[in-house]
């Protein structure tokens, strides 16, 4: 056998096996532990979206989820300060990150309700899924009831500023001629959207750290849940 294919046999064989390993570690998972387990990192991983951008400045303060002007406005910003407009845009991007922090604020009770209607088929397809796959459950199971929660909150921050309602008139003038996406050309949405994709972002950074050393997690379920993966 020459070095190369000696080689490559090594290499499989180490595959081959860890594959098993891991699934011998999750066959040794129960039912009812694995349920509980992912329960657990659920709820873990929501907690701490919430909690750190639900509170003041959480997303002003947080460059991974701070909310920018949208599109082409953010490109023309210093254009709108060289006319005096300055105090405008940073009011506008306060009022939209400040609408953020306050509709994710409202979050947990949809999370939480996501977490119970969680079935065994989904527990474990979260643990058989990719790093991420916690952080999709809540996308798949929570995103419309979480628009719905969001938006009138969000209205009811942006209505307070005239600069929004001009915002709305102009962008949507410029997505008729395609010059912005028609999802931003509402500033609503638009906040909405964001509030929704800083929630997953946070969510989906608990879950990383999970993964990556469950024995930190505080839990003995859940370091014998993930610690198996």
């Amino acid at each position: 056998m020459s070095p190369i294919v000696r080689r490559l046999a090594v290499a499989l064989g180490f595959f081959l096996t860890t594959g098993l390993v891991q699934a011998a570690g999750l066959d040794s998972i129960s039912n009812a532990d694995a349920g509980t387990g992912v329960r657990q990192a659920l709820a873990k991983g929501a907690e701490y979206a919430v909690g750190s951008l639900g509170q003041k400045n959480g997303f002003l303060a947080n460059s991974k989820v701070k909310i920018p002007l949208p599109g082409y406005l953010e490109k023309a910003e210093s254009g709108l300060r060289m006319f005096g407009m300055g105090k405008q845009a940073d009011q506008l991007v306060e009022t939209m990150n400040h609408a953020a922090e306050n509709a994710v604020a409202q979050a947990l009770p949809i999370l939480s309700d996501s977490i119970k209607r969680m079935t065994l088929q989904d527990a474990k397809a979260i643990l058989t899924g990719g790093d991420d796959s916690v952080t999709e459950y809540f996308r798949r199971s929570s995103s419309e009831q979480l628009t719905v929660k969001f938006l009138p909150i969000v209205k009811s921050a942006t209505s307070k500023l005239q600069l929004a309602d001009q915002y709305n008139k102009f962008a949507g003038k410029a997505a008729s001629f395609g010059l912005v996406d028609k999802k931003d050309a509402d500033i609503d949405n638009y906040v909405t959207q964001k509030a929704m994709d800083g929630l997953f972002l946070m969510i989906a950074e608990e879950e990383r750290k999970l993964r990556t050393n469950p024995a930190a997690a505080g839990s003995a379920i859940l370091k014998k849940v993930f610690g198996a993966l």
